[in-house]
């Protein structure tokens, strides 16, 4: 076989960060072109979601880690929660600051969120509070009741009310506009509720704990619902709605993810088993279909929400745990943080790379066959085969052919394969 390395580090496309600079926070714009990070490094920046070039950034501004970022739901604005305790907002073209820096907080800025008309933000802080903010002019009132961290917050889908998690144990629900303590404080979790979401259609609340169980709330009333989920054998780590409101998934550090009827909070499909470690993040596909988990394992896994086989995966290029994966909203990809301070997009649907990177062609070769993660091997007749060997310092910036794309610290690193050439006998390969 034929091919070559080729390394690139395009000024204007990656950025050089610190060694330790790890991604704390990743986003998609609405429409699935563009992805926002937040850093350890104090900045945030803005990629090409198909090339990975960097569109706009590093935005400065924070002087402590980027711990939350997101989009407005028209994708021109950026909101930013850093441990320097405050909020910024960022025009996502330019990266010029159009607002802020939000002063109000004592202690780190956990959570951030838009109002779906973008003209409220709501954070979360490690000062016990809650605070909604005029996306303009930065205007704030904080909703006080909390007694501990308030690890997670949410705007429901009509922007009226908010949801917040708590190290208190407890969830609560409050008027966007007034401050007021509409729901709650609903009680029942036995540790720290580490993730809330309201359901699309605005009448259940569901919360995740490191006491294991799920919990499905009335919105209105704090009523349980459903629940406590039992089943998960270590903490729940990640829960989402289906985009029908109809199910719920979550991930766990029991290696698994379940599904759950939203009304009975009876397991619908589940365990889904195959990962060896944590379940980190998880998250329905916009059509209810799929579900995408990232895992403590290094690997990112495709399920069908239904009956739990794995449709794709395990995607295998990450070299620290993977915190964070997302659909994007057309459902055709998927993106994922992780320690190793890189960002990676791939394709939801096959699990096989896209054209940008060229890997379509080897695996056109392969039939099918996936090369594995260190040295580009595929298993034939019970033996692995080397189709060429990678350099290490190559090997974490390398799209491999289940991925479409890299962020990171050391640039993206492509393979040629336009002179790609397989056969039984090596004269076949050669070139004159």
């Amino acid at each position: 076989m034929r091919g070559s390395v080729t390394g690139q580090w395009p000024s204007a496309a990656i950025g050089v960060w610190e060694a330790d600079s790890g991604v704390l926070s990743v986003a998609f714009s609405s429409d699935g072109t563009h992805i926002v990070t937040g850093s350890i490094d104090h900045t945030i920046r803005v990629w090409d979601a198909r090339t990975g070039n960097t569109v706009a950034g590093p935005f400065k501004g924070h002087t402590s880690w980027v711990t939350s970022v997101v989009f407005s739901s028209d994708g021109m604005r950026i909101v930013s929660g850093s441990d320097d305790q405050t909020i910024r907002v960022w025009d996502a073209r330019t990266g010029d600051t159009v607002a802020g820096p939000f002063k109000g907080h004592t202690s780190t800025v956990t959570s951030v969120a838009f109002s779906s008309d973008g003209t409220l933000i709501v954070s979360g802080s490690g000062d016990q509070t809650v605070r909604v903010w005029d996306a303009h002019t930065g205007d704030t009132v904080p909703f006080k009741g909390h007694t501990r961290v308030v690890s997670s917050v949410a705007f429901s889908p009509d922007s009226a009310r908010i949801v917040s998690g708590s190290g208190d144990q407890t969830i609560r629900v409050w008027d966007a506009h007034t401050g007021d303590t509409v729901a709650g404080p609903f009680n029942g979790h036995t540790n720290l509720v580490t993730s809330v979401a309201f359901s699309p259609d605005v009448t259940r609340i569901v919360s995740g704990s490191l006491d294991h169980p799920l919990t499905l709330w009335d919105a209105r009333t704090g009523d349980t619902v459903a629940g406590p989920f039992k089943g998960h054998t270590s903490s729940v780590t990640s829960v989402a709605f289906s985009p029908d409101s109809a199910r719920i998934v979550s991930g766990s550090g029991d290696q698994t993810i379940r599904v759950w009827d939203a009304h009975t909070g009876d397991t619908v499909a589940g365990p889904f088993e195959g990962h060896t470690m944590f379940v980190f993040s998880v998250a329905f596909s916009p059509d209810s279909k799929h579900i995408v988990s990232g895992s403590d394992d290094e690997t990112i896994r495709v399920w069908d929400a239904r009956t739990g086989d794995t449709i794709a995966g395990p995607f295998k290029g990450h070299t620290k745990p993977v915190t964070s994966v997302a659909f994007s909203p057309d459902g055709t990809r998927i993106v994922s943080g992780s320690d190793d301070e890189t960002i990676r997009v791939w394709d939801a649907r096959t699990g096989d790379a896209v054209a940008e990177n060229d890997a379509s062609l080897l695996s056109h070769h392969l039939r099918g066959d996936i090369p594995s993660l260190d040295n580009f091997t595929f298993e034939k007749n019970g033996y692995n085969v080397l189709l060429f060997w990678v350099s290490p310092h190559f090997r974490n910036q390398l799209p491999y052919p289940r991925g479409t794309l890299v962020i990171g610290p050391q640039g993206t690193t492509l393979i040629d394969y336009c002179r790609l050439c397989i056969g039984e006998v090596w004269s076949d390969c050669y070139l004159s």
